[in-house]
């Protein structure tokens, strides 16, 4: 089974797809943008990936939930993982942080460690990258150079990077939530072979026409709350055709095929002019 995530190695996708130890037939494929990550799973590129959906610090990957509500159709999420995450600051030799100039990493990582980068490195320029092992990599490139990276330890170890700082985020107990995804079609064999032992969960996203009226939300919400479902987590996103127009994701406790779960689906059906069942799986 081919497995993809966001690469090059050395990423926290990557790190997540190793720790959670599948069969020897799976094989990992990295991909250049969590964009193109989600959509190999769509145009069959791969069977299945791990992709980042919500940080404990930093909140929704929203390139993961736009890319599952606008152009990937057809998927399935299947399960899911908490990775820890401890970035670490990493140059290709060492070097005191007065010296450093610039320093590279993912958005998310910058973001996770903001506050580490205006009181200790105050001075370095922060530039984004496509993933932290793509900012590992670049910066071990260059050894002269006054350049560091936030990264993990496998990126510095599969690069030849010099750790500098470890666990520099700006919160302990930094963690990711990562689903794994599937084509519709091929949900069940893939959810069999990423496993997963914990209570049934089901997300959903829903937009709707009447978005804008008084109680609108509170309305949807009540499909749930009336049917006793446990709403776990909500998040807003844009719906890109003007301003106070909204889709919503939803976590809720409850497999689907649950007749409270499925009555509350339908009772939302009846409110939104969308309503889409992300997956419903075993929580981490």
């Amino acid at each position: 089974m081919r497995v993809g995530y966001l690469g090059p190695e050395g990423t926290y996708s990557h790190q997540a797809l190793l720790e959670a130890q599948l069969a020897d037939g799976a094989q990992p494929v990295g991909l250049a943008t969590l964009y193109d990550t989600v959509m190999a799973v769509q145009d069959g590129v791969v069977e299945a990936a791990l992709v980042p959906i919500e940080n404990s610090l930093e909140g929704s990957v929203d390139v993961t939930l736009d890319t599952l509500a606008g152009d990937a159709h057809d998927l399935a999420i299947v399960g899911e993982t908490v990775a820890e995450i401890r970035n670490c600051l990493i140059a290709a030799r060492p070097l005191a942080l007065g010296e450093i100039e610039t320093v590279y990493s993912h958005p998310q990582a910058n973001a996770q460690c903001a506050q580490f980068l205006r009181t200790r490195l105050r001075g370095a320029k922060v530039i984004s990258t496509s993933s932290t092992a793509d900012a590992v990599r670049s910066v071990t490139a260059e050894p002269a150079a006054p350049h560091a990276a936030l990264g993990n330890r496998l990126a510095a170890s599969l690069y030849g990077g010099r750790i500098l700082l470890e666990d520099v985020d700006d919160q302990p107990g930094n963690q990711t939530r990562f689903v794994w995804l599937a084509r519709s079609a091929e949900a069940e064999a893939v959810r069999a072979v990423v496993g997963g032992a914990g209570a049934a969960k089901t997300s959903i996203v829903f937009w709707g026409a009447g978005d804008g009226s008084a109680g609108w939300l509170v309305s949807c919400l009540a499909e749930l709350s009336e049917r006793g479902v446990s709403l776990t987590r909500i998040e807003s996103r844009p719906r890109r055709i003007g301003l106070g127009h909204y889709m919503f994701f939803a976590d809720f406790e409850g497999a689907s095929e649950d007749p409270p779960v499925t009555a509350a689906v339908e009772g939302l059906r009846g409110r939104c002019q969308e309503v889409r069942v992300l997956g419903s799986y075993t929580r981490s």
